[in-house]
C-alpha cells in the first residue's frame, strides 16, 4: 500500500506525468501485482529495464565530461560506484521513493521496502517511466538532479565506513568499534541505533533500518566531526 499520494510524489521530483498509468507501474513490486490479481497492469520489471538503459547513456555522457583525461577503464568504474545498487538506493532514500513503493503483504512483511535491491529497481522504473511519458530530457533532468548530484558527498557516505577505517589506522594507538545500542520495532520494520567509538570515545551515532546503514550513518558524523576539528585546529 503506498503511503503517500502520487501527486506527493511528482511535486517532489518536479514532473507531472500525463499517463498515471506508467507512475504507477513503475512504483509496483511483483508481489503487489500478485495478491491484488492486476497482472494485467504489469509490475516495474519491464520499466527497470528500460531505465537502467537510460540511466547508464546519461551518466555515461555525464562522465565522460566531467573527466575528459580518463581512460575508459577508469570512466567504467567511476559510473558503477556512483550508480551501482547501494548508491541508487541512498538517492532514492534521499526523496523518499521508499515509500511509494506498491509491495505485497508478503513482501512488506519480510522488509521489502528497506531493500536497497527493491528501491534501486524501483528507482530505474521510474527513470524509464518518465523517459516514455515525457522523452529523454526530463529523464536527463531527473537523473542530474537526484542521481549525479552531491556526488563527493554520496561518495563519502557510501564508503564512510572504510573512510573512517582508514583514518583510524593512520592515527596511532586509535581504536575503532561500533556498538549496537538500540534495536526497536517489529521485525519488518525494525529501527537500528549504532554508537561508534574512536579511541574509546563515542563520536557518533546512526539510526538506520539496517545494522549497517546504522553504522554507515554513525561513521560519517564522525569523519565529518574529525575532519571540522582538523580544520578547526590548522586554523
Amino acid at each position: 500500500m503506498i503511503s503517500k499520494s502520487i501527486e506527493d510524489l511528482e511535486k517532489t521530483i518536479g514532473y507531472s506525468f500525463k499517463d498515471k498509468n506508467l507512475i504507477k507501474r513503475a512504483l509496483t513490486h511483483s508481489s503487489f501485482a500478485n495478491e491484488q490479481r492486476i497482472n494485467c497492469d504489469g509490475d516495474y520489471e519491464r520499466l527497470e529495464f528500460l531505465g537502467d538503459a537510460v540511466l547508464e547513456l546519461v551518466s555515461s555522457e555525464f562522465f565522460y565530461n566531467k573527466y575528459p583525461d580518463l581512460a575508459e577503464g577508469k570512466l567504467t568504474k567511476i559510473r558503477s560506484s556512483n550508480v551501482c545498487e547501494p548508491a541508487l538506493a541512498y538517492c532514492a532514500r534521499e526523496f523518499e521513493l521508499d515509500k511509494y513503493i506498491r509491495l505485497g503483504k508478503g513482501e512488506e512483511q519480510t522488509g521489502g521496502r528497506n531493500r536497497d535491491s527493491i528501491i534501486s529497481d524501483v528507482c530505474e522504473a521510474l527513470i524509464g517511466a518518465i523517459y516514455l511519458d515525457g522523452g529523454m530530457e526530463y529523464a536527463h533532468d531527473f537523473i542530474h538532479r537526484f542521481i549525479l548530484a552531491d556526488l563527493e558527498n554520496k561518495t563519502l557516505f557510501l564508503d564512510s565506513k572504510s573512510v573512517l577505517q582508514e583514518m583510524v589506522q593512520a592515527a596511532d594507538h586509535t581504536s575503532l568499534e561500533y556498538r549496537l545500542v538500540n534495536e526497536t520495532g517489529p521485525d519488518h520494520n525494525k529501527e537500528f541505533t549504532v554508537h561508534v567509538f574512536v579511541g574509546g570515545k563515542m563520536t557518533g551515532e546512526g539510526i538506520g533500518k539496517t545494522k549497517k546503514s546504522a553504522e554507515q550513518k554513525a561513521a560519517y558524523e564522525t569523519i565529518k566531526k574529525l575532519k571540522n576539528y582538523k580544520n578547526q585546529k590548522e586554523s
